[in-house]
C-alpha cells in the first residue's frame, strides 16, 4: 500500500525562500504566512535594525508587497492572516479580509478560530472567499470550523498546531489524527463524499512531525525552509504502511466523540487565560505590534 503525498506548502514570509523551496523541490503547492513570519522577513528586520518603526498602513503595505512577490512565484494557495485579538469583531476581520483578498490570484484568508473569527469566516465563504482557519488546538474548534465553512465554494483549510502541544508535553500529532477521524465521521453522518475542509498540518517542528503528518493522511503540510532542506537531503522519502510514529515521553490527546451540528455556534469556543489558543493569539498580536510605531 502506498501513502499519498499531501500538498506541500512553505511556511514563510520571505519570497526569497519561496524561490529556494521551488528550486530545491521542483514544485511548491502553496505558502502560508502569518504576523510572526512577516516580522522575521529580512527586509522588515533590516528596516527595524535602523531604529525605524512602521505605521499600520505602512506595515500592511509591506505585507502586501511580500504577498505580491510570492504570488509571482506560485499559482497555489497563499494564506494571509488578518490582525485579530480577543476584542476584534467579525466585521473588522471581514474588512481586512476583503482588502487582503485582492493581493493575489489564490488568496486564502487566515481567521483565528475564535468566536468572532468563525463568524467572519462563515460570512466570507458565503461570498465566495477562501479561508484557512488557524490556531486550532482541539476537536471542538475543528468541529466549529467544519460547520462554519459548510457554505464554502472551495475547500476550506483547518490548521491544527502540532508543535505547540508538544511544547506542553502532549502529542500534537494526535490532534491531526483526531480531527481527520472526526471529519470522516461528520462526512458519513451527512452522507457526503467530497471534502469541504482539508486538514493542514501546521506548527511542524521536526522530520517526525512531517513524516507522521503524511502517514496520518493530512491533506496538506506546511513546513519551514529547514524541513524542506532536510527532506531533500533525505531524498524526499515518503513513509509507507510500516512507518511507526515516535512520540515517546508525550501524553496522548484522547479522541472525543462530538455530536454533529450544522450550526457552528453549537460548538462553544471560549477564552481561557493561558490556554494554547490564548497564548497563540497573543503571540501573533505581540509580534505584529512590535513592528508598529504606537
Amino acid at each position: 500500500m502506498s501513502i499519498k503525498l499531501p500538498k506541500i506548502f512553505l511556511d514563510s514570509g520571505d519570497p526569497e525562500e519561496t524561490k529556494k523551496a521551488k528550486s530545491l523541490l521542483g514544485f511548491l503547492d502553496g505558502q502560508t504566512t502569518n504576523p510572526s513570519l512577516v516580522a522575521k522577513n529580512p527586509e522588515v528586520q533590516a528596516y527595524l535594525a535602523k531604529g525605524n518603526k512602521l505605521k499600520e498602513d505602512e506595515l500592511l503595505n509591506m505585507y502586501r508587497q511580500i504577498i505580491e512577490q510570492i504570488n509571482k512565484e506560485i499559482a497555489g494557495p497563499i494564506s494571509v492572516e488578518t490582525y485579530a485579538d480577543w476584542h476584534t469583531t467579525a466585521e473588522e476581520m471581514l474588512a481586512q479580509a476583503k482588502e487582503m483578498n485582492t493581493w493575489g490570484r489564490n488568496i486564502y484568508i487566515k481567521f483565528p478560530t475564535v468566536p468572532e473569527g468563525l463568524k467572519a469566516a462563515n460570512e466570507f465563504v458565503k461570498g465566495g472567499g477562501k479561508v484557512n482557519m488557524t490556531l486550532v488546538f482541539d476537536q471542538n474548534q475543528a468541529a466549529a470550523v467544519y460547520a462554519a465553512t459548510l457554505p464554502t465554494f472551495q475547500p476550506a483549510f483547518v490548521s491544527p498546531f502540532i508543535g505547540r502541544w508538544d511544547d506542553r508535553g502532549f502529542r500534537g500529532l494526535d490532534l491531526v489524527r483526531n480531527i481527520l477521524k472526526m471529519y470522516r465521521s461528520f462526512d458519513t453522518k451527512r452522507n457526503e463524499h467530497k471534502k469541504h475542509v482539508e486538514v493542514l498540518g501546521a506548527s511542524i517542528r521536526s522530520m517526525e512531525h512531517f513524516y507522521a503528518s503524511i502517514f496520518l493522511g493530512a491533506d496538506i503540510v506546511t513546513i519551514p525552509m529547514s524541513i524542506i532542506r532536510e527532506w531533500v537531503e533525505q531524498e524526499r522519502w515518503v513513509p509507507d504502511e510500516k512507518y511507526r510514529i515516535d512520540t515517546e515521553g508525550l501524553h496522548a490527546l484522547i479522541y472525543k466523540e462530538l455530536p454533529y451540528h450544522d450550526d457552528y455556534t453549537q460548538y462553544q469556543v471560549v477564552k481561557e487565560e493561558g490556554s494554547l489558543l490564548d497564548e497563540g493569539l497573543n503571540k501573533f498580536v505581540n509580534d505584529w505590534n512590535s513592528l508598529l510605531d504606537k
